[in-house]
């Protein structure tokens, strides 16, 4: 019965001293099969598949987000008994309907990082975001910022430095997107995160709270990311489509809410 404990029962606030978010552009038909029942891939644009002689398909995309959190903990505790936490996720953008036709446009988790056991027993135990220990680091100077992970069995190490000063930065090469406007519909993190729950057949809805959220595109060197040479992303070629730097706000996650596939309340 371990599931029921995993509908995100506790409300999370923090606040984010730095979040750093890059995201990648794949063929949709990679990313579909990820996506569990009731969700949809969010798309945009045309690429060329391979082996289909330049036959046209949308993107999909994955946010890589760093997050160096500060006070984290459940909301109905004060900041002063939170705990400072490094955290990197890995989601696919996707949207939940509902019989009414309200569109929800969030992220389903693929795999979750952090530096504190503590946050992946109890993530773990409480969510379906697939933590894992690694060794992180963050550092912020002369106008860089630069995190550092080790995972430990190598799937999800990361060497990424990110130029603050730059901002707000062009749009990184071979983007998908024409413009920044168009970037920032997936600059991440989206308002809903998504976790399908096949023993009930329900999908656990996540709502986020932020605060003065104004992302800045800005210029990275990603120098290692070893998340996309495993698994369904072995042998793709993922394009860097942008990146958004906030720093300072709070953040926070309200009690998860199960829902049918077709998007009505349990």
């Amino acid at each position: 019965m371990r599931y029921l404990l995993q509908r995100h029962p506790v409300a999370i606030r923090a606040r984010f001293a730095h979040s750093l978010v890059l995201t990648y552009a794949l063929p949709a038909t990679v990313l579909r099969p990820l996506l569990g029942p009731g969700l949809e891939l969010e798309t945009y644009g045309q690429h060329a598949q391979p082996g289909q002689h330049g036959e046209a398909g949308a993107y999909g995309f994955v946010a890589v987000a760093l997050v160096d959190t500060r006070a984290l903990r459940p909301a109905v505790l004060p900041a002063r008994f939170g705990a400072d936490h490094l955290l990197t996720g890995y989601r696919v953008f996707a949207r939940f309907r509902t019989p009414g036709g309200r569109v929800m446009r969030g992220l389903r988790i693929l795999r979750s990082d952090t530096d504190r056991r503590l946050m992946a027993l109890g993530g773990n135990l409480l969510t379906r975001y697939h933590y894992r220990m690694a060794r992180m680091s963050s550092r912020a100077v002369n106008g860089t910022l630069e995190f550092c992970v080790d995972s430990a069995d190598g799937r999800a190490d990361l060497r990424v430095r990110a130029d603050l000063g730059s901002a707000p930065a062009p749009l990184p090469p071979g983007s998908p997107f024409p413009d920044a406007r168009a970037a920032r519909r997936f600059a991440g993190p989206l308002p809903y995160t998504f976790e399908y729950e096949p023993q009930t057949r329900s999908v656990i809805v996540v709502k986020a709270f932020r605060a003065h959220w104004e992302p800045r595109p800005v210029a990275v060197d990603v120098r290692r990311l070893t998340f996309f040479d495993h698994g369904p992303f072995a042998g793709t070629r993922p394009v860097l489509a942008n990146a958004f730097h906030v720093a300072d706000l709070e953040y926070g996650w309200e009690r998860g809410v199960r829902r049918t596939e077709s998007g009505g309340r349990r």
